[in-house]
């Protein structure tokens, strides 16, 4: 280990050298690494994590620049995936620390193996699908996480310790109608709110990694940095009893069967389509050089370009008439998820990826 890397920190009287060793050791997992998520990683990665892995299902856009200060306007030419551009950019920042970029959504199929062998767990996912995913990979697993989310110019936060707290579907039993919430899209993100917000939840994360538990944020955090107010709320108080996951044990959102085909992303003009069955939670992969002969043969695509990690190219919508078509923008990724732009419709992107891709 560089002490000198890390003098200021080991400086800091309840981290110090046996605290800083620990870390060197640890492993966690950023799940999401978006506005939260990629100041979280960053700040990992320069407390000197021994291994980080970050993952995310996206690919960086230009809006995305506004409040993901992980990524620059050379890293939107390049057009990766989000986790492979932040695990090149860490790596720049600390090569003592392992990365592991993965390009994925978390879903049952694989959260099992993408989670394993966490020893905390960093929620900075955008849909309580995934989050409520993460609450039962960790209580089945003993893995202390912790839930962020953002908002506007508000900010949430909650350490979720198997066997000692409450756990998320505590205070939320099912996932919440589409359109009953706001989203970053309708609402907004102020960017400060959502480093405030990293930064308080990179803070857990060394208590819990440098086995200061005692030291947690108890209850649930709530930042409104517009107004400048801060509170906690008890969360002991509305532990459920009868909760079907810390409870009882039942992991309904890891044990599903299946998982959503179509997600409309947040902040966008899009919908992502993962594919189902066997063939997903199998590994079986895309082979992306045979697709991109197929659909340069085909008269309505145009703009095809492919690179080893994803599949691009756009095709026109005529649902509306022949007189009133837009311009569809696709990204195939090798496991056969799929983003579409332009259109918000999941049964129009089901359709368009079946004619083009095959489900």
């Amino acid at each position: 280990m560089k002490t000198e890397r890390y003098l200021r920190q080991i400086l800091f009287q309840p981290i110090g050298h046996e605290g800083q060793e620990r870390l060197g050791k640890a492993l966690a997992v950023v799940v999401g690494c978006g506005a939260i998520g990629s100041t979280a990683a960053s700040l990992l990665a320069r407390a000197g994590i021994g291994y980080l892995r970050v993952i995310d299902r996206d690919i960086l856009e230009e809006s995305n620049l506004q409040r993901q200060e992980l990524f620059d306007e050379e890293d939107l030419k390049e057009g990766l995936p989000k986790a492979l551009t932040a695990e090149k950019k860490l790596q720049r920042v600390n090569s003592t620390v392992r990365i592991e970029g993965i390009n994925a959504d978390l879903n049952p199929g694989n959260a099992e193996i993408l989670l394993k062998d966490a020893q905390v767990i960093l929620d900075c996912t955008d849909n309580f699908e995934t989050r409520l995913l993460i609450n039962d990979y960790a209580l089945k697993s003993q893995t202390p996480w912790i839930y962020s989310a953002c908002l506007g110019s508000q900010a949430l936060l909650m350490n979720i310790l198997p066997g000692k707290s409450l756990c998320l579907r505590c205070l939320i039993n099912s996932i919440p109608f589409p359109g009953t919430l706001p989203t970053c899209e309708t609402a907004g993100i102020l960017a400060p709110a959502a480093k405030v917000i990293a930064s308080l939840q990179v803070t857990e994360a060394l208590k819990i990694l440098t086995g200061h538990q005692e030291a947690l944020i108890s209850g649930l955090l709530d930042i409104d940095l517009w107004k400048g107010t801060f509170q906690i709320m008890d969360t002991q108080t509305v532990r459920s009893l009868t909760c079907p996951a810390c409870q009882k044990g039942e992991y309904e959102f890891l044990n599903a069967k299946s998982f959503s085909l179509t997600t409309t992303l947040c902040g966008s003009n899009a919908v992502q389509i993962t594919p189902g069955g066997s063939s997903a939670r199998n590994g079986s992969k895309i082979d992306l050089s045979a697709l991109s002969q197929r659909l340069q043969s085909l008269p309505d695509i145009t703009d095809v370009s492919q690179s080893p990690y994803l599949l691009k190219f756009s095709c026109r919508d005529k649902s509306l008439g022949a007189r009133d078509t837009m311009s569809l923008n696709w990204v195939i990724f090798p496991d056969g998820r799929a983003l579409l732009f332009g259109t918000k419709d999941p049964t129009l992107a089901r359709t368009l990826y079946s004619q083009y891709i095959g489900i």
